[in-house]
């Protein structure tokens, strides 16, 4: 992992940097006049520096070795600071290439649009995203395959640094859970690694293993794990995290993360390929537990942080579930099962449930739902988170609020409505049960289909109770990840972005 390092604006070349890496929209004024002489001769004779990350050899800057890192153009509307994340993240591994292990970031001439406030702290994070490998691959090679442990930050103060340590902490946290193949990371691993994480921290974790108390009190999550049970080491587990501030708390914020460490489709088996990739699945608990360590390594004051993980297995076997069950969740409502391959509303049903319940004790407390959940949020959004929240989330600006800060550090997302179609799609259909969980038709070519699941998660977890002319509205707010929540939207090979921690993080611990 790599760690921010501030770097007084005189210190340019005082310094133990082995490459200086300038991210610029204009590559001939690059922040410095010795810079600007240095590549004046190579852009002189090159077009391609304005075009492309360019290594420049020179003996007056550290390391011998300066990387221009071109953003392209910034000021078109449509423009935003992921044009620095992304500059940043071919510089570094430009750096890393040519031998550096120390680099030095540099933004030059940013512009004074506020939409590049953060700049220089999102590119540290590019940087940071380009250089993360596997977990499988570090305890395979060894960590030095990930050299660059320190990366200077030009003119940044330590304040910044302080909240970059953070936050890049939790987004590799997120990674490593994320990205990591399913037997590495089976139920009982993925808790293990949780419990390693914040030992000795600012976060406490509980988790829960035995099967009588799955069975009992999440009935909905026990339901979709019930295939697994015929091998010990998928067997599932409920991971419970707490931060509680120093002083006073001011807002309660409540996680529930989907962390499907595998997802077969269940006995509606994925099939012509579509089963590649879904050991990332456990994106949406991957990012709440990337929240967590950014929370624990900044410890912010005035905000208390609770998070419920569902960390089960989809697997297909004698005993999975199948579509037309009715199984009956923690709130008493009867869920009839429309599709098997829906299966995370119903792992983090009986969680919301116990977060909601939780949340009617709290100050002033939001709810969330985290989670990769319709391949309709990919299709609809393409690569940006998909917030859809309640009635009391949108009369607060809850999603607005983190999705315009989103914007600023290149955690972007689009805000959807919950509305009375999505109620009328999973009423149900007979007076046996009480609500439909799913139809049968894949989330990508259903109308609302990555809407749709909130209105269920809100009916399962007791939220539809909560609404704004409720004696105790509370806000929810369902994030969906599936098309942010990787590179590319390539689930198989694709590096895991952890959506949602950089504008969490932002919102509520800064």
């Amino acid at each position: 992992m790599s760690f921010p390092v501030a770097l007084p604006s005189n210190e340019l070349f005082n310094n133990d940097a082995d490459a200086i890496v300038v991210i610029t929209h204009d590559i001939n004024h690059l922040g410095n006049s010795t810079l600007d002489e240095v590549a004046a001769p190579y852009i002189a004779v090159d077009a391609r520096i304005a075009q492309k990350t360019t290594l420049l050899v020179s003996e007056q800057v550290p390391g011998k070795r300066l990387v221009i890192a071109p953003t392209g153009p910034v000021d078109r509307d449509y423009d935003d600071v992921r044009r620095f994340f992304e500059a940043a993240k071919a510089g570094v591994l430009e750096a890393k290439a040519a031998g550096a292990v120390k680099p030095l970031l540099v933004v030059a001439n940013a512009p004074s649009d506020s939409r590049y406030e953060n700049a220089l702290a999102v590119s540290f994070l590019g940087a940071c995203q380009g250089l993360w490998q596997p977990l499988e691959a570090r305890e395979y090679r060894g960590e030095e395959i990930e050299p660059i442990s320190s990366i200077y930050l030009f003119s940044a103060t330590e304040q910044t640094c302080q909240q970059l340590t953070a936050i890049s902490a939790g987004q590799y946290a997120a990674r490593d859970l994320c990205g990591t193949e399913p037997e590495r990371m089976a139920p009982p691993r993925f808790a293990d690694y949780c419990v390693e994480l914040f030992k000795d921290s600012a976060v406490n974790v509980e988790v829960v293993a035995d099967r009588k108390t799955i069975d009992e009190q999440y009935p909905l999550l026990s339901t979709v794990a019930r295939a697994s049970y015929a091998v010990e080491r998928h067997h599932p587990r409920v991971v419970k995290m707490a931060y509680e501030p120093e002083g006073e708390v001011e807002r309660t914020l409540i996680f529930v993360g989907k962390g499907l460490v595998y997802d077969t489709g269940g006995a509606d088996l994925k099939v012509g390929g579509f089963m590649a990739g879904m050991s990332r699945d456990k994106g949406g608990a991957a990012s709440v537990v990337g929240f967590m360590e950014a929370v624990a390594k900044y410890q912010p004051k005035g905000v208390k942080v609770i998070a419920y993980l569902a960390v089960v297995r989809n697997s297909i076997g004698s005993d999975c579930f199948v579509p037309d069950e009715i199984i009956a969740g923690r709130e008493g409502v009867r869920v009839r099962i429309g599709n098997t391959d829906a299966e995370g509303r119903l792992a983090m049903g009986d969680l919301l449930s116990e977060a909601k319940d939780l949340a009617l004790g709290e100050k002033n407390p939001e709810l969330f739902t985290v989670a990769t959940l319709t391949g309709h949020a990919a299709r609809a959004m393409g690569p940006y988170s998909a917030y859809v929240e309640n009635g009391p989330a949108r009369a607060a600006k809850v999603s607005r609020q983190i999705a315009d800060l989103g914007d600023l550090w290149a955690d972007c997302a689009e805000v959807s409505r919950s509305r009375r179609e999505d109620y009328d799609f999973i009423q149900p259909r007979t007076l046996a049960d009480d609500v439909l969980s799913s139809n049968n038709a894949a989330s990508a070519v259903t109308a609302r289909g990555h809407q749709f699941p909130m209105a269920f998660l809100a009916i399962v977890g007791g939220l539809d109770k909560h609404g704004c002319n409720a004696e105790q509205p509370l806000p929810y707010v369902h994030m969906d990840i599936a098309g942010s929540g990787v590179e590319g939207g390539d689930w198989q090979h694709g590096k895991p972005t952890a959506a949602t921690v950089a504008s969490l993080f932002a919102r509520y611990c800064i």
